[in-house]
C-alpha cells in the first residue's frame, strides 16, 4: 500500500459510499489490519471539516503550482501544514494560529519582517525590533 513503517500509525479509514471502493478493496484493508468505515448514506455533511481542509489545501497551495514527484507531493503539503498551524490566522481563533510558533509579537514595533513559504507563494509577516 506504500505507507511502509506508518501502516501501524492508522486503525480506521473513513470513506464514502462510492462505487470504486469494493469488497476487495475493504479486504486488502482489512489483512493491513484498518477498519474501512462506511459514511451513512445521504449525510453529505458527514465529512465536512475533512473536505474543508483538503479545500484549504488546494485553493492556497497545490493549485497553484506544479507537483514534479512524489517527494516534491509529500513536501509542499507538509510545508503548509506548518504555515497554516503555526503561522496563520483562523477567524474563529480571533486572528490567532492554533498552534503558534512563538508568542504574539508588540503590534506597536514598526519593522516588518517577511519570510516566504514554499518557495514564496505564501509570505509570513512578523514585527521585529
Amino acid at each position: 500500500m506504500g505507507l511502509g513503517d506508518r501502516l501501524a500509525d492508522f486503525r480506521v479509514l473513513l470513506r464514502d459510499r462510492a462505487g470504486q471502493f469494493t469488497a476487495s478493496f475493504d479486504a486488502v484493508l482489512a489483512d493491513a489490519g484498518i477498519e474501512a468505515v462506511t459514511m451513512p448514506p445521504r449525510t453529505p455533511r458527514a465529512n465536512a471539516y475533512a473536505e474543508r481542509s483538503v479545500r484549504t489545501v488546494r485553493t492556497e497551495a497545490t493549485d497553484r503550482m506544479l507537483i514534479f514527484g512524489a517527494r516534491h507531493l509529500r513536501t509542499v503539503p507538509a510545508g503548509y501544514a506548518r504555515h497554516y498551524n503555526g503561522q496563520r490566522p483562523h477567524r474563529g481563533l480571533h486572528l490567532r494560529p492554533p498552534r503558534p510558533e512563538h508568542p504574539i509579537s508588540d503590534v506597536t514595533m514598526k519593522h516588518v519582517k517577511r519570510r516566504p513559504v514554499l518557495g514564496g507563494m505564501i509570505n509570513e509577516y512578523e514585527r521585529v525590533a
